[in-house]
């Protein structure tokens, strides 16, 4: 499949073909067409045994080959689920993968764009790099993943929203029966405010992972798939305490059922615009108060030290009473 483009005052040449590709930059685009065809007959002339797979197939393939691997939770899952369904959905799942092109991959994450957030589309073209990363790597379906150049969309401003004391005296309110699920989810929230943990961490928590004794909760899997070992405040322990015996010991089978709950009591609460994950952001925000930048970021499982800058979100009226 050969491509001719304006370049500057020049043409541009860009040929793929049974996983082969060439470009070349020529005077006029006759000379252009004319070294496309030259190319695309020699590729043809080229013994190529490489199989063909659609976009599609490879991220069918994806899912069940890689995936499982890949999604050390729920969240993560989802995430990549979603856009997988993306993919097989465009015209573009129809296309042979080693005819794919930055074009096409520009064109398709410019309809991404007309629907969903930057943000949002940046999450669909790493799953979609990732499944590309694939065909390169592991199946030697293409030489070069395409997605290395394309313009990825501008960044969003970091999320910086936490919880007021409002907000959290009314879910206080609306939880307080910690023999329902609402109540239970209450708890969680707090226990996530104090740790700094995610939904589905705190929802793996068992009887055996957690040491009242030396306060640490053992995290067998994370996000990132490792292992990571919490220290848990006296107040963490308090909150723990709160609950009626159970294992799991908040009594939700995964991070899914947590925050379901977590919605319901929002809404019971009447508060808008705040995310389970928020809490991350006050827990970072008053964890950095008490512990230096090391010890925080091996709490909240940050290897970056950078990262923590996403989620401390301490203001500047807050600051000026430290000052004093």
């Amino acid at each position: 499949m050969a491509s001719i483009r304006k370049y500057g005052d020049k043409w541009r040449a860009e040929v793929y073909r049974n996983g082969q590709r060439a470009s070349k930059v020529l005077r006029t685009k006759r000379a252009a067409q004319d070294w496309a065809s030259r190319q695309e007959f020699l590729f043809g002339e080229v013994s190529d045994s490489r199989p063909t797979m659609t976009l599609g197939a490879a991220a069918r393939k994806y899912e069940l080959e890689v995936l499982p691997s890949r999604a050390a939770n729920w969240n993560t899952q989802g995430s990549e689920l979603a856009s997988l369904r993306l993919v097989t959905g465009d015209e573009l799942a129809e296309k042979d993968v080693a005819s794919i092109t930055p074009a096409d991959l520009s064109a398709w994450r410019d309809r991404r764009l007309k629907t969903v957030s930057p943000a949002s589309a940046q999450r669909y073209m790493n799953t979609l790099s990732s499944i590309l990363t694939s065909c390169e790597k592991d199946w030697g379906l293409i030489d070069a993943n395409p997605m290395r150049k394309v313009r990825r969309p501008a960044a969003t401003p970091p999320r910086k929203r936490r919880p007021t004391t409002d907000e959290i005296e009314r879910l206080a309110v609306a939880g307080s029966d910690v023999q329902m699920a609402m109540g239970r989810a209450h708890v969680a929230f707090m226990f996530a405010i104090e740790t700094g943990m995610r939904a589905n961490e705190i929802a793996g928590l068992t009887v055996s992972s957690v040491n009242a004794d030396q306060r640490v909760a053992h995290l067998p899997r994370t996000k990132n798939g490792e292992t990571r070992d919490v220290p848990l405040s006296r107040e963490a322990i308090r909150l723990l305490n709160l609950l009626p015996p159970a294992d799991p010991l908040f009594g939700f089978a995964d991070g899914r059922a947590l925050s379901n709950n977590w919605y319901l009591l929002k809404a019971k609460a009447a508060v808008e615009g705040l995310n389970f994950h928020d809490s991350r952001h006050e827990a970072v925000t008053r964890l950095s108060r008490k512990l230096d930048v090391l010890a925080l970021a091996r709490m909240i499982g940050h290897k970056n030290i950078r990262e923590l800058m996403t989620y401390y979100n301490e203001t500047a009226e807050e600051l000026a009473v430290r000052l004093d």
